[in-house]
């Protein structure tokens, strides 16, 4: 098997230890080092075994070859983005004011970012897709589900194509200015451009699901039981919505402004 096999699988053994799983964590550091230093096609098993400190003999334990390590890396940060989504798509989050739900998911797309292997794996997608073997334009699509959910909880009254042409016009600009970020090597440039995603999102969304949009109805969105805001939809009864407080695990219908028990 060559050092351009793109066939092979990730890892050649999974680690049951934790230190081997460390090992595994530091030689990925590594090679996202080396890819972002030399490149991918410059790059060899023997660079990114040095720049990781280990033996050759025992990064081929886990990887046969660079395509290997690189699948790796895709896979670890397809886990991290889901990981992100997850942490982000939450009420708490949902229900602020629109500048300060944005500049959490900016946020924490920008800290998945500071670790090397999302980094360069996502540089690489728009550079050299050619070397992918897991992520393609299905984890855009993905995003722009996800982005879609986001804006349908903040205003259900949107049709379903105006939450995908909104999202996907978000998803897309996100992507390009945070490219030119992650490729600009001056630290406080880089972060210009973070805030720049920040304010075109606000401007962007603002008509549609603005503060102003959602009037009162973000703000006494509070459990009746407990006034928890950890909240869940749970379907609709007589045409109303629902909400199921995962505080309390008890049930309300929203109605005109007001929470009434069901």
């Amino acid at each position: 098997m060559t050092e351009d096999s793109h066939s092979s699988s990730s890892l050649r053994r999974q680690p049951k230890q934790q230190r081997g799983k460390q090992r595994v964590e530091k030689i990925l550091d590594a090679a996202a080092a080396v890819f972002d230093q030399v490149g991918y096609e410059a790059a060899t098993t023997h660079l990114i075994a040095a720049k990781a400190g280990t033996a050759i003999g025992s990064l081929y334990q886990f990887f046969p070859d660079k395509a290997a390590i690189f699948q790796a890396m895709e896979l670890r940060h397809v886990e991290r983005v889901k990981q992100m989504w997850a942490q982000v798509n939450t009420p708490e989050i949902v229900q602020l004011p629109l500048r300060q739900m944005i500049h959490a998911l900016v946020n924490s797309v920008a800290q998945m970012f500071e670790q090397p292997v999302s980094r360069v794996v996502f540089v690489q997608f728009f550079m050299a897709r050619e070397i992918f073997q897991s992520i393609d334009e299905s984890m855009t699509q993905e995003a722009i589900n996800f982005m879609a959910n986001i804006l349908k909880q903040r205003n259900s009254k949107l049709s379903e194509a105006q939450y995908s042409l909104l999202a996907e016009v978000c998803v897309h600009s996100s992507n390009a200015v945070m490219l030119s970020a992650l490729r600009n090597p001056d630290q406080q440039h880089r972060q210009r451009l973070t805030q720049a995603i920040e304010d075109l999102l606000v401007s962007y969304l603002e008509p549609y699901v603005g503060d102003h949009v959602l009037g009162n109805v973000m703000k006494v969105m509070k459990c009746l039981h407990c006034q928890s805001q950890r909240l869940s939809k749970n379907g609709y009864r007589r045409g109303k919505q629902c909400y199921l407080c995962k505080d309390c695990g008890k049930q309300f219908v929203e109605t005109c402004g007001r929470s009434f028990a069901p």
